[in-house]
């Protein structure tokens, strides 16, 4: 974890040095794994149902009911994960997820009424843990110094963006070579193999008083040993103290003002994701008249965001906290914007101009997400960081759903242009209650304490 001079490793030699430390590697990559399927179920479920149906409302249906569950189910998972070890919780859980994968897979070539499909993607949506917030938890418990942690979230970040742009790629590839239920038959079985390898780390298997003298939180009962190292060494027999315990755990975590502020924030960028997702789809086959250039388009602004959150966690500077949120998502914006125009101005428009900004928004979006969550993380509990980490990801989840149907209806009555028009509002909104909330934020990130000094140096930005 350090440089030879002893100095914590800085640049782009910081992920060497996260994935060099033991454990990390192989829980990073089961986590990978296990979130695979999260970019690949959607689109699976809409090719096999409009196949077994032929109908694209059906198959509408069924997405959405899954991503209802999920965005439900994800709180319950992430507050189970704060009172219990992460394995106890991911391994009921990921197998009930895959199994319900599997029965609505079979069932759709079987010809089951649209209600029973929807049951089978609400209920396995509902039993898909939260393994992005559930990773948050094991970089804690693996990175101790703050800037090899950023480092961890930026390289978790750039991750579930390249699953997004590869889970739907070898989809397609599945699709040409198996079966129609296959795709979906594989998805499960991803599913099934990276949650259970997952919750088969040193990380997920430590209970949560184990997990909170790892990271210095919230700390085991007196007279209790501290957690063993995640590679399996036994740990000395050291009585821990007790930490006193936050008055903000005694209270509902939904209570906090600075807490639902960060929460909107991530509502009103999904809102963008969603719409401007829809408007790419919608770009490359009515204004592009090219049902290719829709991977393109995804390259380049999912391309920006993995290079935009690899150069921000590898940054070494302290001036990278909530004070840079509302660049970030105004920078977001305005490239939206710009598209719009490109889009509206007579002609066909050029295509490397739309992929070269498309690139540049993309730059600030992974930076934006892992600075919301080091909001979450401050302005949490210690003992309840996992289930926040959970509501950010149900904000997320709900705001994509919401950006997706309203770009829909856009499109519909007033075209593209106006769509991303729609989406840089979004983010207009995101960054006003990003302004209005700094000092709100400062100020309970120093009252609550969590993380210490510089983690509230962090987050706060110094204010």
């Amino acid at each position: 974890m350090s440089t030879r001079a002893g100095a914590p490793a800085r640049g782009a030699a910081v992920y060497g040095a996260v994935l060099r430390r033991p454990g990390a590697l192989l829980t990073f990559a089961a986590s990978v794994l296990a979130r695979l399927p999260i970019a690949m179920a959607p689109l699976g479920m809409v090719l096999l149902v409009e196949r077994t149906s032929g109908s694209y409302a059906t198959a509408g249906a069924v997405t959405a009911a899954f991503a209802v569950g999920t965005a439900a189910g994800a709180p319950v998972w992430g507050r189970a994960m704060d009172v219990r070890a992460q394995a106890r919780v991911l391994a009921p859980a990921v197998t009930a997820s895959a199994a319900l994968l599997a029965v609505l897979a079979l069932a759709a070539t079987g010809g089951a009424h649209a209600v029973w499909l929807c049951a089978a993607a609400l209920g396995a949506g509902l039993t898909f843990p939260p393994f992005s917030a559930a990773m948050r938890a094991s970089w804690r418990v693996l990175l101790h110094d703050p800037a090899h942690r950023r480092a961890g979230y930026a390289l978790d970040a750039a991750a579930v963006e390249a699953l997004f742009v590869l889970g739907p790629l070898l989809l397609s590839a599945l699709l040409v070579t198996l079966p129609t239920t296959g795709p979906l038959l594989v998805t499960a079985a991803v599913l099934l193999v990276g949650g259970l390898g997952y919750a088969a780390t040193g990380p997920a298997r430590l209970g949560p008083h184990e997990r909170g003298a790892a990271t210095g939180g919230a700390a085991a009962p007196a007279g209790s040993a501290p957690a063993a190292p995640v590679t399996g060494a036994p740990a000395a027999p050291v009585t821990v103290a007790p930490a006193p315990r936050p008055p903000a755990a005694r209270t509902a975590l939904l209570g906090s003002a600075p807490l639902l502020a960060v929460l909107a924030t991530g509502l009103a960028m999904a809102l963008a994701f969603g719409a401007t997702d829809t408007s790419l789809a919608a770009t490359a086959r009515t204004v592009l008249g090219d049902d290719a250039a829709l991977g393109l388009l995804f390259a380049a602004i999912a391309g920006g965001s993995t290079l935009g959150g690899l150069t921000y966690g590898a940054l070494s500077g302290e001036r990278t906290g909530a004070r840079l949120l509302p660049l970030t998502l105004g920078v977001f914006g305005a490239g939206l914007a710009v598209v719009a125009l490109v889009l509206a101005a007579p002609g066909s428009p050029p295509t490397p101009l739309l992929l070269g900004v498309l690139f540049l928004v993309g730059l600030v979006i992974a930076p934006s997400l892992i600075i919301q969550q080091a909001l979450v993380d401050a302005l949490s509990p210690p003992a309840r960081t996992t289930e926040a980490q959970a509501w950010l990801s149900t904000a997320v989840t709900t705001g994509a759903a919401l950006g997706t149907a309203a770009a829909g209806a856009v499109i519909e009555g007033a075209g593209v242009a106006p769509a991303f028009g729609s989406a840089a509002a979004a983010l207009g909104a995101a960054v006003l209650v990003a302004v209005l909330s700094q000092r709100p934020w400062a100020r309970a990130a120093q009252a609550s304490g969590a993380g210490g000094a510089a983690e509230v140096a962090e987050v706060a930005g110094r204010a």
